[in-house]
């Protein structure tokens, strides 16, 4: 475990991050994979996709925000060398999340017409989304322990096992998905119920593969448990939780009110936005791997005292983040109508496509300049800083401008919104952390 405290920064990092490349690619080819094979049905059923995406991100941001608790105070525990405090969190705080995705599945499945309603669905795409929720609820808490698990599984220093996790996923969703959505091998064509039970099923065996991995870390105890340390340790992930969740719980709102405008300019505008947000997710997979360490790599560091490491961390990722950010942006720009024509056959849906990327994608390095702060605000045990710059994020910049966008210049507005948004963020991200760091 000391390795994340005595090693290079730099070496330490990348050691970490180099690994997750093909987990993090893995993850989100989900998306890719789902998108690409559901295409194939049509443009309503790629629209009926473009519909889930707020909702899913819930649930995806909930984990990610209890998770980032629980990988915290683990990582915390383990840079003062606790293994038996950073298992009774890791156990307790994943136990508890199952209860917290179970009860959002339930609440989910049972208002599923009203909320895409509300969305935007209509006759054409509401039954679609429904084949769909109504199976990918029934496997919700599935996706929620793999992904709180990785975090865990990369505080050990073991990121080539994190990554293996991911991509142990993404293999069976691909193979999954052609044999359910089309009926392959004799089995029934299932349509867009396909890819949301093929997704289920791939995140199941991923989850039985993690419980294996952290029962070998003994970081899961399933004897001897208490109700009144159940109760603190669960107090002590919301500490951290609750901001967390609320900050990455404003990312399907923003996606909710977005799909909402979007709607209005008609199934291409949902359906090629949905696409590009996948596309979006997936470039950003090498910074993404970079990201997934710097939380529990700044928590154990912070738990250590080694503000040095903290510091020279922050720099290097910053300036990893812009210079990608260009990159990807330039290529984007010049590949959009390549990327457009490989998920629609509708010259609508790939125009908007096309507007999306080339117009959105010079703000990536200064949007990931942003997530990187809210991970280091949380390594150093300021969540509720990172819940701040997130609302400020969404609420302040993303939603007024995306509105006022919109009526000013159509879906291209829409897209200008947030392109400003990513560029202020990033900023104000980057003058924030600056001034935790002189405090410390």
């Amino acid at each position: 475990m000391s390795i994340l405290v005595q090693n290079s920064v730099r070496r330490t990092l990348f050691a970490m991050a180099f690994p997750m490349l093909a987990g993090t690619f893995a993850m989100n080819a989900y998306n890719l994979t789902d998108a690409w094979f559901v295409a194939q049905l049509g443009t309503y059923s790629l629209a009926a996709i473009g519909f889930t995406f707020p909702v899913i991100m819930l649930l995806s941001c909930v984990s990610m925000g209890l998770g980032s608790g629980i990988t915290t105070l683990t990582s915390h525990a383990l840079g003062r060398k606790n293994h038996g405090e950073a298992a009774h969190f890791a156990t307790y705080g994943m136990a508890f999340a199952s209860v917290v995705s179970a009860v959002i599945a339930v609440a989910g499945y049972l208002s599923i017409a009203p909320i895409f309603i509300r969305l935007g669905a209509d006759e054409h795409t509401l039954p679609l989304v429904g084949d769909y929720m109504r199976i990918w609820y029934i496997g919700a808490p599935t996706m929620c322990l793999p992904m709180i698990g990785n975090g865990i599984l990369i505080s050990m220093g073991d990121s080539k096992s994190a990554s293996r996790l991911m991509m142990l996923g993404t293999l069976l969703n691909l193979i999954l998905n052609p044999i359910l959505i089309f009926g392959w091998l004799g089995l029934p064509a299932l349509g867009i119920r396909g890819s949301a039970l093929a997704t289920v099923i791939a995140q199941a065996v991923s989850m039985v593969w993690l419980f294996r991995l952290l029962f070998k870390y003994r970081l899961l105890n399933i004897s001897g448990w208490h109700i009144r340390d159940a109760m603190m340790a669960v107090r002590k992930v919301l500490r951290f939780g609750i901001p967390g969740v609320l900050s990455t719980a404003l990312m399907p709102i923003s996606a909710t009110v977005i799909t909402r405008i979007l709607s209005g300019f008609g199934h291409e505008a949902v359906a090629a936005c949905g696409v590009a947000g996948r596309i979006e997710m997936f470039a950003f997979i090498i910074p993404m791997a970079l990201g997934m360490s710097m939380t529990p790599f700044i928590s154990q560091n912070f738990g250590a005292g080694r503000l040095d490491r903290v510091r020279e961390a922050v720099g290097m990722s910053y300036r990893f983040a812009l210079f990608y950010g260009v990159g990807v942006a330039a290529l984007f720009f010049i590949c959009a109508r390549l990327l457009g024509t490989l998920f629609s056959s509708d010259p609508k849906v790939v125009d908007i496509l096309v507007s999306y990327i080339r117009i959105i994608a010079f703000g990536y390095g200064l949007m990931e300049t942003h997530r990187y702060s809210g991970m280091i605000l949380t390594g150093m045990h300021r969540p509720m800083s990172a819940t701040i710059l997130n609302t400020i994020r969404v609420v302040v910049l993303l939603i007024p401008l995306s509105c006022l966008g919109a009526n000013l210049y159509g879906v291209r507005g829409v897209f200008v919104g947030r392109l400003v948004t990513d560029i202020l963020v990033g900023v104000i991200g980057i003058l924030w952390v600056r001034r935790v760091l002189k405090q410390n």
